[in-house]
């Protein structure tokens, strides 16, 4: 008997995990950027083509992870095309859960992973054309921060496994 509670998730997250949309590389893509780590289990990849204008032509995504992760990707891939960068930056984690019919939660996180990687695409957009546009904040944001310190949690974790494993490989036992 599993002793797990099934994690209430809204329709329309269950329906977006069963048939994400805009899922896959982007081979054209204009930025290509990441939030999270493959090691807790949450990651995605954000491939946005920027037309004319910083518009968003397209976007699509790559997931590690839970129906939350995937749901949050696959939706901001939706809300983000046509919009300008500048409009893009304005959307938050919890706009996203709240398109989604809300998250859990402990799945919070899932959307801020998804806008950290949209910020983070984004300046890396304007850094790649040696520009910074005045809406843009030379400092990070919460979301920004959030998953920068997830990330670095989860490697300084998997850092100290790996030092521990390594004394157990080389001596102790199995």
């Amino acid at each position: 008997m599993s002793t797990r509670i099934p994690l209430p998730y809204s329709p329309k997250v269950l329906e977006i995990f069963r048939n994400p949309r805009n899922l896959g590389p982007m081979e054209d893509a204009t930025i290509v950027e990441s939030a999270g780590s493959p090691a807790c289990g949450d990651m995605i990849k954000l491939y946005l083509k920027v037309g004319e204008g910083d518009v968003v032509e397209r976007a699509t995504f790559e997931s590690y992870g839970c129906a939350a992760n995937i749901a949050a990707a696959s939706i901001l891939t939706e809300i983000v095309r046509g919009k300008s960068l500048r409009e893009a930056w304005q959307i938050s984690w919890k706009q996203l859960s709240d398109e989604l019919g809300g998250l859990p939660p402990i799945k919070y996180h899932c959307s801020i992973l998804a806008v950290g990687a949209l910020k983070r695409a984004i300046r890396a957009y304007y850094r790649a054309k040696g520009e910074r546009p005045e809406w843009l904040p030379e400092a990070m944001t919460p979301e920004e921060r959030q998953v920068l310190e997830e990330e670095e949690m989860i490697e300084r974790y998997y850092r100290a496994l790996g030092r521990l494993g390594g004394a157990q490989g080389e001596g102790g036992s199995a």
